[in-house]
């Protein structure tokens, strides 16, 4: 039973006063992933269904990953009744964790799994043979160009010593260990790690890997004939249903599973994959939770995720989920995890977010339309209820101060009373310190103390040479500068003079967290012109424009541009499949090889154009990863397309440094040459305040002040930390509660006063979906009565198709349009639905009013008979995203022939529309 639909029973339970109707014939609730409390989406159900549940029924809450079960123990006895909480900390089959490099597959934990194995530590890979050549090798290379080659290194110990690895070389470390999908396969097999489920946090990536790997086959034969056997029979009950890009793969043993697929077919997988016929399913995170489909191993194949705002850290909570898919009760001694090196990301973050702790459940409790009619309706407009007498009565709902109390049993409420006001008087008390230990490393708090314990001369001396080194700084800092804008114009002609036959490869440099130095080898593409991407454009120099006024408001010097030397904005395609878009500040070294910019065949258009023609189609979901007075750097993640081209581009230890470009000007070697003696000024001056006489107690006074800054630093992250934690838990509901009674008032579906419930109030009360006083609405709407079935799902369609998207690159396809008739009657709803959204502005109500025709013309072709065959063919959508948007207009319509208060021709249309477009492949379950 799906949680909306227990909920509405509950409502009906408590729907009134004097109903004395109850949840008859259910003794025990079980709330599998009572996690989900903390979903934004389908939070707030959750909570309801525990509210108002019935105290004789029984409430059983299980989840894996909570980090305040006492919390929800106590809100659950305090509404519910008894409570009593059971933890354990065993499970029944171990979990083991590892580590997966480019030739070896390591534990990531040491022998009492407390700390990372150090055997995965920068300092011990470096020492490896392989990377020592590499560095030697370079390190001789820059050693002869100057004439020093008799220094070279005897030893690997020898080269540890002298060799203080730069950031750069870190990166080139990393990278250098980042396994391929058939390295780590190679170890999972080696191991006897199969099965497994392989993690990737995108449809494309999933279905990528797969093609990647249908030529290594995980069956034997016996196996292998079952499957073929099973995508026959397959394929005779639903033709419609074979994802025919995925056939290959999977009689090797190996499939996808995610949103992009059929459902029918996902449940096959599964099938098959509990059948020990699939060895390796690559699926994205929503395999974490809720499907049956344990496995012996799970591969993790990165730590961040692309979300609504970039690239996001993955959570320890969603961590652990996806890890709780190893481990086959009664089959595995132990379950096994694989994380995965990554360019940026190696096994110190992976501990790091392991052993960061679970994160507390966080109420996400709202107020909806239907809560509200649920809870405050009393008689019906439309007729009075009669006593056994005759005699006419008025049914009564809830009052306000009784629907108070209900909605202030959520469990953000109860976490509120009795946790916001300890978390309060922490913050207070911290805040209080941090401000005492500030007047401490004030300016004028260290002059004073220097005043005190230093004589008159040695303070006047110490005094004037730090002033000294503050102007030495500053003068710096403008060199700097300089330094950096004089090598920017000096790539300018280097960049015009690339040569149109060639893409070369190049390095682009930035620094990321923590000031940690990153390198990305590149292939160049070209310069970002209004031509091929003027959207890019306006993002670009709409970000220009913001950064600029910031810096006005900033102590920093301008700097002039010419027009010939003013920043412009470049493309290049990263080794990890990447775009990257940035102006001359970003790049480090460009190299003269390249890919030939020449047609592979005739006909063909250059690589180049291929590449820039690709990127039009790319969705806008540029994330800046780093800023400059001099431009941004910016990076998407490309698409299968790109995938091919990104594997080719060469690792930095590959390239030549006699290939390097550099052509620097004469004004670039004298601003380096200006900038090293201001450092070297900076430098003396640091050295003669040492040598003074009153540096030993100046030294004192500043290490203390250091010391009590780490101080202020770590409290101040406690109290940031505190502050979230509050906002979390702050008490809501109510407020949105009163702000919709008065949408609802308006409308006219309910008065709040008297307590009787209209006809759209009761249609609403009754409906199951995001905005139920929208949906009432339309469905109540006379202009749907002459609709035909397939017309009447079109218009359903338009108002459930939140987040289905079309996918951008699926090139030379389509979708159905409408017939004129849906048209017309979407852009008749479209001005109701402008009023409701009125209303909703005007009482701060943020409940969304979806009407989207975009897809409605699928809904009504699949409605109106044609195949799947036929529907899909060039389609720009994917088969799960379709599915999932008919599947929904099927739910919305199965739901009208039940409604109260509806025209029952309109629930004869919505019956037929319902019985024709609920037939194979969409079907939920494979039968």
């Amino acid at each position: 039973m799906t949680t909306e639909i227990l909920r509405n029973m509950l409502y009906q339970s408590i729907g009134t006063i004097s109903s004395g109707s109850r949840l008859f014939h259910v003794d025990v609730i079980v709330l599998d992933e009572v996690h989900y409390l903390s979903d934004i989406s389908r939070g707030t159900v959750w909570e309801e269904i525990v509210i108002y549940c019935p105290k004789e029924v029984q409430l059983i809450c299980l989840s894996a990953t909570v980090a305040n079960p006492d919390e929800l123990a106590g809100w659950i006895e305090q509404i519910h009744g008894k409570t009593e909480l059971v933890t354990s900390k065993k499970r029944p089959v171990p979990l083991t964790w590892h580590f997966s490099l480019k030739s070896s597959l390591l534990p990531l934990l040491d022998d009492k799994g407390q700390k990372m194995n150090r055997n995965l530590s920068l300092d011990y890979m470096q020492l490896s043979p392989s990377r020592t050549d590499t560095f030697s090798g370079k390190r001789m290379r820059r050693e002869k160009r100057k004439g020093k080659a008799e220094q070279g290194v005897d030893s690997i110990a020898s080269f540890s010593r002298q060799t203080q690895l730069s950031k750069n070389d870190i990166n080139s470390i990393r990278r250098s260990q980042v396994p391929q999908i058939k390295d780590t396969l190679r170890q999972l097999r080696e191991k006897d790690m199969l099965p497994a489920i392989w993690f990737i946090f995108s449809r494309r990536g999933c279905d990528a890997a797969v093609q990647y790997l249908e030529d290594s086959n995980l069956l034997d034969e016996c196996e292998g004939v079952e499957v073929e056997l099973e995508l026959k029979r397959f394929r005779n009950l639903y033709p419609d249903a074979v994802r025919d890009i995925a056939t290959r793969g999977l009689l090797h043993g190996i499939a996808a599973h995610h949103a992009g697929c059929l459902p029918l077919w996902k449940s096959f997988i599964e099938e098959l994959f509990q059948r020990g016929l699939v060895k390796l399913v690559f699926a994205t995170e929503t395999l974490a939770a809720g499907i049956n489909m344990p496995a012996r191993t799970a591969v993790i194949s990165s730590l961040s995720k692309r979300g609504e705002i970039g690239r996001i850290p993955l959570s320890s909570n969603e961590l652990l989920q996806m890890a709780g898919r190893s481990g086959r009760r009664g089959i595995d001694d132990a379950g096994h995890v694989v994380l995965l090196q990554s360019p940026y990301e190696g096994a110190e973050e992976c501990c790091d977010i392991l052993f960061s702790g679970l994160e507390p459940l966080v109420s996400q409790f709202t107020a909806s339309y239907g809560m509200v009619l649920n809870l405050l309706a009393g008689a019906k407009v439309t007729h009075k209820l009669k006593e056994p007498d005759g005699s006419k009565t008025v049914q009564s709902g809830r009052t306000l101060e009784e629907a108070r109390k209900l909605v202030e049993q959520s469990f953000g409420n109860y976490v509120g009373s009795n946790v916001m006001l300890a978390a309060k008087e922490e913050l207070t008390k911290i805040n209080q310190e941090i401000e005492l230990l500030s007047l401490e490393v004030s300016e004028d708090a260290i002059d004073r103390k220097c005043q005190e314990q230093l004589s008159e001369a040695e303070y006047a001396e110490i005094s004037d040479l730090q002033e000294e080194l503050r102007r030495e700084k500053r003068v710096r800092t403008e060199l700097r500068r300089e330094m950096e804008f004089k090598r920017m114009v000096a790539w300018k002609p280097l960049l015009k003079e690339v040569d149109s036959c060639n893409l070369p490869f190049m390095c682009l440099q930035y620094k990321g967290n923590e000031a940690v130095q990153h390198v990305i080898p590149a292939v160049f593409i070209g310069k970002l012109s209004s031509l091929f991407a003027p959207r890019i454009l306006d993002m670009v120099n709409l970000d220009a424009l913001a950064c600029q006024n910031n810096e006005a408001n900033s102590d920093v010097g301008d700097i002039t541009y010419g027009e010939d030397c003013k920043p412009a904005y470049y493309v290049a395609l990263g080794s990890d499949n990447s775009w990257y878009l940035f102006t001359e500040k970003w790049i480090k070294t460009i190299y003269k090889t390249g890919f030939s910019n020449v047609p592979l065949a005739d006909g063909d258009i250059p690589p180049q154009q291929a590449l820039m023609e690709l990127l039009k189609e790319e969705d806008l979901n540029w994330e800046k990863i780093s800023d400059s007075e001099f431009g941004s750097l910016w990076c998407m993640e490309g698409s299968m397309e790109t995938w091919s081209w990104s594997l080719n581009v060469p690792v930095l230890s590959s390239l030549s440094d006699d290939d390097e470009m550099r052509n620097w000007s004469q004004a670039y070697k004298d601003a380096v040459e200006c900038y090293k003696e201001q450092r070297t000024k900076v430098s003396r001056l640091r050295k003669k305040i040492t040598n003074t006489k009153g540096f030993k107690e100046f030294k004192k006074i500043t290490d203390f002040t250091n010391f009590t800054k780490e101080k202020i630093k770590r409290m101040t992250a406690r109290s940031h930390r505190l502050i979230k934690r509050i906002e979390q838990i702050e008490p809501s509901g109510w407020k949105e509660f009163l702000q919709i009674s008065k949408v609802i008032q308006e409308a006219r579906a309910l008065d709040i006063d008297t307590q009787v419930i209209y006809p759209l109030g009761e249609t609403a009360a009754a409906i199951r979906g995001e905005n139920e006083l929208w949906l009432a609405m339309v469905l109540r709407n006379k202009a749907l009565l002459d609709l035909k079935p397939a017309q009447l799902a079109a218009v359903c369609g338009s108002l459930v198709s939140e987040g289905i998207k079309l996918r951008p690159w699926k090139s030379n396809s389509y979708i159905y349009e409408p017939s004129s008739v849906v048209t017309d009657i979407i852009n008749h709803l479209e001005s109701q639905r402008s009023s409701v959204l009125d209303i909703q502005e005007k009482y701060v109500v943020k409940i969304p009013c979806e009407l989207d025709g975009q897809f409605s013309g699928m809904v009504e072709a699949w409605a109106s008979g044609l195949t799947w065959h036929e529907i899909m063919m060039e389609c720009a959508m994917d088969e799960g995203d379709l599915a999932r948007l008919l599947r929904r207009t099927i739910d919305l319509l199965a739901q009208i022939p039940k409604l109260p208060d509806i025209d029952p021709q309109l629930q004869k249309t919505a019956q037929l529309a319902s019985d024709v477009m609920n037939r194979a492949p969409i079907n939920e379950l494979v039968q």
